[in-house]
This record gives structure tokens, C-alpha cells and sequence, in this order.
């Protein structure tokens, strides 16, 4: 039986709900082939509980644990950490010195895809269609009007390196501006200002398994607030519709493109990647290489909605992971 660490938690404003995601990862693995320990990765500490509350610490320095005189090690993690350090590349790092298979990119594609203007200036050049932008630094002299001139009204700020919609604003007056950018920069020292696309936003899923990328079925996001927000992603606030309500040739282009990401990004695991429909055709909003997989997450939905049994995807993804680990 094969011991598998799902890592959960992490340092950003999303480790709350990376615990979720960690918890729904733990209750479907398969228990007849894995013996599962969920691990929090947090500021105060990394441990294993077992289900009386002992707290064991993980080892940093191989990654181990050691219960009742024996040392436990693992054969693959399940990296569910939104943010830093499980989304960003430093913990995958980590395990890639210590040569432990995780389910999620390697570090160098988490490091990039983590930073929304590294990710967009890479897959431009692949003819993938985004939005218009700018970038602001903190301690940047900033000119309102000229934001407003060059991306348009209304418009989103947004903290560059972050998820779950911590950091953003839509703005719609020139004067909303530097309030948004105070939010922004709340979360994250450099900022991503993205024009205001009008039409149908959804998300799709991906994972690979031996050379084939698999897509699932899109989601449409309908948000009952001014846009896809923290309240509207997990409490409730949107409607979230699979299949998504559009074409069968929409559908199929929105895939093809999700799948022509994943492959220029060289992705591992799951991934979701966020798009609207602007004007017919997709436009790249962002990715995410670690997504939320909690009761309330988008694409636990897609693996249902197509087919799926979320328990053998899992295995799926962990028996990939160690195949095609490189020692």
C-alpha cells in the first residue's frame, strides 16, 4: 500500500479553503490502495493529525514523519495548497530536491503561471487571445488618467500574484482607481490592471495522463454580484452551470484552447483555466494549476458533469505522477 501525503493549508489569505479542498482530496482517495495522511502546510507548522488529534510533525529535511518509533515516508503528495508555498513553486521545489513525486506542476511552471503577467506574456506569442493590460509596481507613480485612457472604464485591478479574487476590484470611475489599487496592493506589492471584457465567462478543466491532455466539460459563471468574487465563489453569490450554455462549437473551441495551454505551459495535474467569451471568441483570463476542489469548487462539478468518478481521476493523477516522476 502506497503512503500518500495530501498537503493542504499553505500561507496566503486561501488556506481556509485549501483545508476544504484537502479534505474532499482525502475522503476520495482510495483506501484500499493508499494509506492517506493529510498534512497541513501552515504557518504554525507542518503536521499530520491522526484521528485522535496527536499532532506529528513532518521531518523538513526528507519530508518524513515519524509515528510510534517508525519513520514514515511517501511515495507521492497530493498538493492541494492555494498560494504560497504550494501554487507558487517553492514547495514543489522543495520536494523535487528531496525527489518526491506531487501531483501538481513542477516548480518553474508553478512559479510562472502563479504570476498572472509572466503567465499572459508567455502565451501571447502562442497566439492565445487575452485582454488588454497593464502593469503597476508598488511605489510606481501612478496616472489615473492614463489607466483609464489606455485599458478602458470599467476595468479590473487586480493583486498579480493571488487567487480566489483576494485583491480585486472592478472600477468604473476614473476616481475608483486608487482605492482599488490600495486593495490590490493589500495582498501583493505588484498589480495587474485587465480590461473589462463583455460576454459569457467559463472555466475548464484539464489533467494529463500518459500523452493525453484531458479536457472536461466547461462551466458557465453566472455571478449575482458585479463580478466572479470571493462571496460569489464560495458563498453562494453565483450560479455555476455544467455543461456551460453555449454552442457546441464554442464549447469545442474553448477546449481546444484549455488543451493548447496546458500543453504550452507543460502542465501536470489538475488545472482550471478561466476565460470570457468576448465578442465569440475565448479570451484567456488566467489559470490555476492548483484549483479548489471543495464541495463548493468548479471542478469537481466538470469531472461529474462529464462522466467521471472523481475517486478514479484521483488515482489516475497519482499513478501518473509516480510513472512519469523523474529521478
Amino acid at each position: 500500500m502506497k503512503n500518500i501525503a495530501v498537503l493542504m493549508g499553505g500561507y496566503s489569505h486561501e488556506w481556509e479553503i485549501s483545508l476544504k479542498s484537502g479534505a474532499v482530496i482525502a475522503q476520495n482517495l482510495d483506501s484500499n490502495l493508499y494509506k492517506i495522511y493529510p498534512v497541513a502546510i501552515l504557518i504554525d507548522g507542518w503536521y499530520y493529525k491522526n484521528d485522535a488529534g496527536t499532532r506529528y510533525d513532518i521531518d523538513k529535511n526528507d519530508f518524513s514523519l515519524s509515528i510510534d518509533a517508525k519513520k514514515i515516508t511517501f511515495d507521492c503528495c497530493y498538493n492541494t495548497i492555494h498560494g504560497t508555498p504550494g501554487e507558487d513553486g517553492k514547495l514543489q521545489a522543495l520536494l523535487e530536491l528531496l525527489n518526491i513525486p506531487q501531483t501538481s506542476c513542477d516548480s518553474y511552471q508553478s512559479a510562472l503561471t502563479f504570476n498572472k503577467r509572466d503567465c499572459i506574456a508567455v502565451l501571447k506569442p502562442w497566439n492565445i487571445t487575452t485582454g488588454n493590460h497593464m502593469y503597476i509596481n508598488q511605489g510606481d507613480t501612478i496616472d489615473e488618467e492614463i489607466i483609464a485612457r489606455n485599458i478602458g472604464l470599467p476595468c479590473f485591478v487586480k493583486a498579480n500574484r493571488s487567487g480566489s479574487s483576494f485583491g480585486v476590484s472592478k472600477v468604473y470611475k476614473v476616481e475608483e482607481i486608487n482605492a482599488a489599487l490600495e486593495t490590490a496592493f493589500e495582498v501583493d506589492d505588484e498589480i495587474i490592471i485587465e480590461s473589462f471584457l463583455d460576454g459569457v465567462e467559463v472555466s475548464v478543466g484539464a489533467y494529463q495522463i500518459g500523452d493525453k491532455i484531458k479536457v472536461l466539460l466547461p462551466t458557465e459563471i453566472v455571478s449575482e454580484n458585479d463580478f466572479f468574487d470571493y462571496e460569489a465563489k464560495y458563498q453562494g453569490k453565483s450560479k455555476e452551470i455544467t455543461p456551460a450554455r453555449i454552442k457546441d462549437e464554442n464549447t469545442k473551441a474553448v477546449q481546444q484552447t484549455t488543451r493548447r495551454i496546458y500543453q504550452v505551459l507543460k502542465l501536470k495535474g489538475l488545472a482550471r483555466a478561466d476565460f470570457i467569451f468576448h465578442k465569440g471568441i475565448p479570451h484567456f483570463i488566467e489559470i490555476n494549476t492548483n484549483p479548489g476542489m471543495s464541495k463548493e469548487s468548479i471542478v469537481p462539478q466538470q469531472i461529474t458533469a462529464s462522466g467521471l468518478i472523481l475517486k478514479k481521476v484521483l488515482t489516475e493523477i497519482i499513478e501518473n505522477t509516480i510513472k512519469y516522476h523523474i529521478t
